[in-house]
């Protein structure tokens, strides 16, 4: 199984290495995990802060398109490079990427096909 975080960004650079440094590296039932950013038009380092915490997988928007079509963007991406989950969270912090690993247990379990935490 191989699943793909995907976090979309727009001027993120204070927040986005705490996100990547949190998510898991590893999890049971998942052979690969990749993190994946959508950088929506950011004006500042987001990009370069991915880059040197090992993020090798980008969207690139040239400019803000929003929340909405960087999900779905960061969808088809994670999709075209072999995803059998997709995790979204946020470049600002807000969700406890620890968690992560609990969302996706229902997926692996076969239980159900989404999941959404609030």
């Amino acid at each position: 199984m191989k699943l793909f975080v995907q976090i979309p960004c727009l001027n993120e650079e204070n927040t986005l290495a705490s996100v990547i440094d949190s998510i898991p590296k590893q999890i049971d039932g998942i052979d690969e995990i990749e993190i994946l950013v959508i950088n929506d038009g950011s004006t500042d380092r987001t990009v370069e802060v991915a880059k040197e915490h090992g993020v090798r997988h980008f969207v690139h928007h040239t400019t803000n398109m929003g929340l909405a079509r960087s999900f779905r963007d960061g969808v088809d991406y994670a999709l075209l490079h072999g995803a059998d989950i997709v995790v979204n969270t946020d470049g600002d912090n807000q969700y406890p990427q620890a968690h992560i690993a609990e969302l996706v247990q229902p997926i692996l379990r076969k239980e159900a096909e989404i999941v959404i935490g609030d």
